[in-house]
């Protein structure tokens, strides 16, 4: 499927959507479907045919030559009606791929432009459970749903209709039997739905116990307490497995019940049938006619009961989709963005004030204006707001005001449009398990070796084992602190937009590299705007401007002035270059 028609999933809530996306195949689906199952009554009939013409053989009335010309007509029939099972079997796994892709996408978009507050609030192991579980179950309806609507549905139309032809007594004596299955799966229901609710519930809070238990192993054994957390994971799962039992036991355990209640008309059938060969029933029957209603009737029946298990996969699949439904939003994708073609960018803030939805309001009234090419200092006294400023510049964190940039206010820009115009690198820099390389490229092909010099790292990296291809491990966990932050930086660099806001890119150097890759900094960002949050001041005298914040207030000017006019600024730059400096926490 291609990349353009996973972002044009129609009103991704709503499960119609999906087999709306899906027409070409769900229409082979179709035509074979009702081709095959139609057919499937002429196993019964030519079953029913072979009986007769092997009794009439044996009475002389015919040879063996008419059971071989009945058997290849019977197997001809049967290669066509396979046939178009095939096909069936071909466009439903093809449906059932492909709205599984497109479910995943829908729900993958929706995860990674969740804001970090509401993605907090989703448990982990809930989450895994949506994403990979839930998906599965809810698809899997959709197939069994697609596949019995022909495989049940038609079929029992047209063995309904043969019965029928025979005899319409005999038909409604045995049949009658049939709705009593489908009752009792309608009265279970419920019980599927709960006990399959309870079941996923478990199964998330078990994934998220295992992903702690995986995640902070060390930080456990090193306080001696993994015997702790083993008991805890030990209940999860022992949770789980009641949970599972129980869904699988309403799911599945009463199959055999719904065969049997279908089945009781075939006794009804073998002493009226009987009746009607022997000439004192409602009809006059041959033995093809009795092997043909017997044969079909079972079929039917066997057919009927697989319609009551339908009920239980479908009902599981609306427990998952109510599970997932909230997440499935619009497709968010760099094809829906319109941005101004505005040069030069210009950032603007107004009277900015920044605070966390829960709490109080961390930084007032902010204003200044930056343009291509200025690096802007932000720094204050430890706890005074920057991580917080910094956030609001990607969303994280809310604000009131306005901040524009390139005549757009960041608030109304949807995540993927803000990617487009601001690059950001927090203080605690987010490296995934893969390799240096990656984590620089994220997926976008070009040459990391500018930027690892940008931020001299490639000697560093030319020394390791494997160069840029080195793993870095779980979170970068390979890497010292340094080089993880210079790691981030060339990533940064590398993916760079319009503006540039790094957080503290440079608390785990010393001066000298600082020095050296900031002059490096000011080539490769000369056309781009820089926010530079640092508590080392030691290179801001060189910065175009800088951002003082004290106090839940700020003051935008110049190094220079900032050291004649507040004396918080001068007293704070002064010890550090007097060594006196501490370090932020």
């Amino acid at each position: 499927m291609s990349h353009q028609r996973i972002h044009k999933v129609p009103q991704p809530d709503h499960i119609w959507s999906y087999f709306r996306l899906e027409t070409r195949p769900l229409v082979l689906v179709t035509v074979s479907g009702i081709l095959y199952n139609v057919g499937m009554v002429a196993g019964p009939y030519f079953e029913g045919q072979l009986a007769q013409c092997l009794f009439d053989i044996m009475k002389g009335y015919k040879t063996v030559s008419a059971m071989v010309s009945l058997a290849a007509l019977y197997l001809s029939v049967i290669l066509f009606v396979q046939a178009m099972r095939a096909l069936k079997r071909f466009g439903v796994r093809r449906f059932a791929n492909d709205t599984s892709r497109n479910m995943r996408h829908m729900l993958y978009n929706s995860l990674v432009h969740m804001s970090r507050e509401k993605l907090e609030k989703e448990n982990l192991g809930s989450v895994m459970t949506k994403a990979v579980a839930d998906v599965d179950t809810c698809v899997e309806g959709m197939r069994k749903f697609t596949t019995e609507v022909f495989d049940t549905g038609v079929v029992l139309v047209a063995y309904t209709v043969m019965l029928f032809s025979y005899d319409w007594r005999l038909a409604l004596l045995s049949c009658a039997f049939t709705p009593f299955a489908y009752l009792i799966a309608g009265h279970l229901k419920g019980r599927v739905a709960q006990t399959n609710a309870a079941y996923k519930k478990s199964a998330g809070r078990l994934n998220g116990a295992t992903m702690d238990r995986v995640s902070n192993a060390v930080t456990y054994r090193v306080y001696g307490c993994e015997q702790n957390r083993d008991a805890a994971y030990e209940v999860r799962l022992s949770d789980y497995e009641k949970r599972a039992v129980a869904a699988n036991l309403w799911e599945n355990t009463m199959q055999p019940l719904y065969n049997i209640i279908s089945m009781c008309g075939a006794v009804l059938i073998l002493y009226l049938g009987a009746q009607n060969v022997l000439g004192t029933g409602w009809k006059s029957w041959d033995i093809a006619a009795f092997t043909t209603f017997l044969s079909c009737f079972t079929k039917m029946a066997l057919k009927s009961s697989h319609a009551a298990k339908l009920f239980n996969a479908v009902q599981k699949a609306q427990v998952s989709w109510a599970r997932i439904k909230p997440l499935m939003k619009e497709y968010i994708g760099l094809d829906s963005i319109s941005l101004p073609n505005v040069k030069p960018i210009e950032l603007i803030l107004s009277n900015v004030s920044v605070g966390w939805t829960d709490g109080e309001t961390v930084l007032k009234d902010i204003s200044f204006s930056a343009h291509p090419g200025q690096i802007i200092g932000v720094t204050g006294p430890v706890a005074c707001g920057k991580s917080t400023l910094g956030k609001g510049f990607i969303g994280e964190v809310p604000y009131c005001g306005s901040i524009r940039v390139a005549g757009r206010e960041l608030r109304e820009l949807s995540h993927c449009e803000r990617s487009q115009l601001i690059s950001y690198m927090g203080h605690e820099p987010e490296l995934i398990s893969d390799t240096l390389a990656e984590n620089i490229r994220l997926g976008e092909p070009g040459e990391i070796e500018p930027f690892l010099r940008a931020v001299c790292l490639d000697e560093e990296v030319r020394q390791m084992p494997q160069g840029a291809d080195t793993p870095v491990g779980s979170g970068g966990v390979r890497l010292s602190g340094g080089q993880q932050a210079r790691v981030a930086l060339a990533r940064t660099l590398y993916n760079s937009r319009s503006v540039l806001v790094l957080d503290d890119p440079f608390s785990a150097l010393d001066q000298g590299t600082e020095q050296t890759i900031l002059e490096n900094l000011r080539v490769l960002a000369k056309d781009k705007i820089v926010i530079l949050f640092s508590h080392r001041l030691y290179q801001f005298p060189t910065f175009d401007r800088v951002l003082f914040l004290y106090g839940g207030r700020s003051i935008f000017s110049t190094h220079e002035k900032l050291m004649q006019k507040n004396p918080d600024y001068a007293k704070l730059y002064l010890e550090q270059i007097n060594g006196g400096g501490g370090h932020e926490t």
